[in-house]
């Protein structure tokens, strides 16, 4: 990559935008592609994107394009941002033209009926392409108005890290970098999930106490499924981790608590969804997880408990009940003593 090529933002949603005007902010020129006209034609005349980010102004650096061959021919350094369910379809046909480019991806979810990550199925699409993934605990509105924020760019390409630090990197974006990609973008997914119930919780005037349980069990949880699947716990102490969990499962700017928190006022999940008017990608990951936590023989209550209420008629209550009711496990079961002495 050189400071003369443009960075491709692949995504027109609140994340790549934000993710897009950073980037101008520090000098780079941006193409970000968008599968919308209209939307495109707003930003390029209004400086603004009113569906996902209403009020940001937009840096006259990024600039809205259609055309997705002419993103990809443009730039070497590509941030993806599509959602989970369009990501496969959308670049399968343009597999040729990301060989050799850093693909990095932003988007926190598992495909339906194959469990790949993102950055699997981008490594799938593309073999010859370098892959990172980015993820912490990042509103999207946060970043757009420069609240002090931190990320994780994760890869087995030292490079490619260092390349998206220098081009991310910035007076309130702080970059960390880190070889488990895998579990980086895992911990990203899962999060999702357990922010749906933590919105459920708060709707229905549940204690302090018992918002902290939900979010220390879930942590416990989503890292013993993560080991199972050759993850380091260790990623789980830190910002992809337990940092993103935090945010996600305790501010109403989260998608996913919206979603959780329509519910516990009573919406229906297609009203919840339909409220909420983008992704909120726990929905869908909850379903594949659920599966796959049974196919394995992991333990994860909690996922089994959102999937009852979502899917099998049950309520808040009675999972929290069962929850209670259920034999006292190991608090932390995830990490060996040996090597702390």
């Amino acid at each position: 990559m050189t400071e003369q090529r443009p960075i491709a933002v692949l995504g027109g949603g609140s994340f790549g935008t934000a993710v897009a005007n950073l980037l101008a902010g520090n000098g780079h020129q941006v193409r970000q592609w968008m599968r919308d006209p209209e939307q495109a034609e707003a930003i390029r005349v209004n400086r603004e994107n009113p569906r996902y980010l209403k009020g940001i102004k937009i840096l006259p650096q990024v600039t809205p394009v259609t055309d997705l061959q002419e993103a990809l021919d443009a730039c070497e350094l590509c941030f993806v941002a599509l959602p989970s369910s369009a990501l496969r379809t959308v670049l399968a046909s343009h597999a040729e033209r990301l060989r050799g480019k850093m693909l990095v991806s932003l988007t926190k979810g598992i495909e339906a009926h194959t469990f790949k990550l993102m950055s699997q199925i981008l490594e799938e699409i593309a073999p010859q392409a370098r892959i990172g993934v980015l993820s912490g605990p990042n509103l999207a509105r946060e970043i757009a108005e420069h609240a002090l924020t931190a990320t994780v760019v994760a890869s087995e390409d030292e490079d490619l890290c260092r390349q998206v630090q220098a081009a991310l990197h910035g007076r309130t974006f702080r970059v960390y970098a880190s070889a488990d990609r895998f579990g980086v973008e895992l911990g990203g997914a899962l999060k999702n999930v357990y922010a749906i119930i933590a919105g459920m919780a708060v709707a229905m005037d549940m204690g302090e106490n018992t918002k902290s349980m939900l979010i220390t069990r879930a942590l416990a949880e989503m890292t013993r499924f993560a080991v199972n699947q050759g993850a380091n716990p260790m990623t789980f102490l830190g910002l992809a981790g337990v940092g993103d969990l935090i945010v996600t499962c305790s501010s109403p700017k989260s998608r996913n608590y919206q979603v959780g928190f329509a519910l516990g006022q009573g919406l229906s999940l297609d009203e919840a969804v339909s409220r909420l008017g983008e992704v909120a990608e726990g929905v869908n990951t909850l379903k594949v997880l659920k599966a796959k936590a049974q196919e394995v023989g992991v333990y994860m209550p909690l996922v089994a408990g959102l999937h009852a209420i979502l899917f099998e008629g049950r309520t808040l209550e009675q999972v929290i009940g069962l929850l209670m009711r259920g034999e006292p496990k190991t608090d932390v079961d995830f990490i060996s003593t040996s090597g702390f002495n």
